[in-house]
């Protein structure tokens, strides 16, 4: 279970059995495409997506042939669309788990974020952020895309500040890049913080 059981397992199936999934793009957005065609060619490295949803990400990489990639999350829905869509994906690679209990035996070297983190109540903010770094080898890498902005509406999704981010994740992590995305989807134009931290 979630710290905060009210966005539990239950919560998500019933979104996505509504049909209630705004945030979803039906494809991998630009600012996380263009960091992964950068990486180059696939390798070893181990590749965690947590709170993933239907995991257009992780598909992408799958697709490019990397081995290690990882999807976390409570909902069961979301994970089985990926199946659909990526047959050959590993199922043991497919982990319906709640990110907060992950163990950290085997560090992984990239961490993707993608609509997880606006997802949480903001309270597991410092949570997160302490729990991103336990995955990650030392010199690994938290990248990906936070709302840099508020909502008129109750959350999930949960707005807020760089500099609120900033103060979660400065005792963990170096900061490589986090200023304002520059190839957001048009509706999330200049609501998008592009963020890759290092690892101390």
């Amino acid at each position: 279970m979630l710290p905060d059981s009210s966005l539990n397992a239950a919560y998500w199936e019933q979104r996505y059995a509504a049909s209630q999934t705004a945030w979803d793009t039906g494809a991998i957005t630009p600012p996380l495409l263009d960091y992964f065609v950068q990486l180059g060619p696939p390798d070893a490295r181990r590749i965690l997506i947590p709170g993933a949803g239907r995991a257009y990400e992780a598909e992408y990489l799958h697709t490019q042939g990397w081995p290690h990639v990882v999807v976390v999350d409570v909902a069961a829905a979301p994970l089985a669309d990926l199946h659909r869509r990526a047959p050959s994906f590993p199922e043991e690679h497919l982990l319906q788990q709640d990110f907060f209990a992950l163990a950290p035996d085997t560090p992984y070297d990239l961490l993707v974020e993608q609509t997880f983190f606006c997802a949480l109540k903001p309270k597991l903010r410092p949570a997160y952020a302490r729990q991103a770094a336990q995955l990650l080898r030392p010199g690994g890498t938290l990248m990906g895309v936070l709302f840099d902005t508020t909502f008129s509406q109750p959350g999930p999704p949960f707005g807020g500040s760089r500099e609120e981010y900033h103060e979660y994740f400065a005792p963990y992590f170096d900061f490589v890049h986090f200023e304002t995305a520059t190839n957001s989807l048009p509706p999330r134009s200049g609501r998008e913080l592009f963020i890759c931290l290092r690892k101390k």
